[in-house]
């Protein structure tokens, strides 16, 4: 009986480590790159309109970044999203701290891009963002309770649930509130 109990007791502790998963994983001569795969954080489906906000996070030698990409798709009309040098992402965690990130570039706004086959007009924005503290013990640990990013003509604040189970997204289950924490030690080394 004991070793069952030891076997039951390990094999719970390794199912609840949570190995990192890159969408990129590169090491060369110009040095080390690397992206989690990303996690849709916000999705938003009405008629024939939807709103989807994916993170990454990007260790490029060891500097960390976090990666905002907003996916729009609408058969009508889609007013661009651009940011500018001002353009910040706050996150709070449920421990009352706020975590800013800085826009990387200067201005930019998303593309459009037509769909022929679903007759959609796409937009995307891709934009990287960089870390303004150097303390990142409380975002390892306390989920993500509200995402505010700040555009270049208007500030938008999102609230992260739990569990996500995207219409979009195949098979896609995401868990936003718990972005820092399954993804942040993936970048760390």
């Amino acid at each position: 009986k004991i070793i069952i109990l030891f076997f039951t007791i390990q094999s719970s502790l390794f199912a609840q480590i949570n190995p990192c998963e890159y969408a990129v994983n590169v090491v060369d001569s110009l040095g080390t790159l690397k992206e989690t795969k990303s996690c849709l954080v916000q999705e938003k489906v009405f008629g024939n309109t939807a709103l989807l906000i994916f993170l990454s996070l990007i260790s490029d030698n060891n500097v960390p970044l976090l990666n905002l990409q907003i996916i729009q798709k609408s058969s009508d009309f889609i007013a661009p999203k651009c940011i500018d040098k001002n353009s910040k992402i706050y996150f709070q965690l449920s421990n009352g701290k706020i975590y800013t990130f800085l826009n990387s570039k200067d201005n930019q706004c998303d593309n459009l891009l037509y769909n022929e086959n679903e007759k959609l007009n796409n937009r995307i924005l891709d934009a990287n963002f960089l870390f303004r503290n150097d303390d990142f013990e409380a975002i390892k640990k306390y989920p993500i309770i509200m995402m505010r990013i700040r555009f270049a003509s208007e500030t938008i604040d999102y609230i992260l649930p739990k569990q996500l189970i995207s219409e979009k997204v195949s098979g896609g289950i995401f868990s936003p509130e718990k972005f820092f924490i399954d993804n942040f030690s993936c970048i760390e080394n």
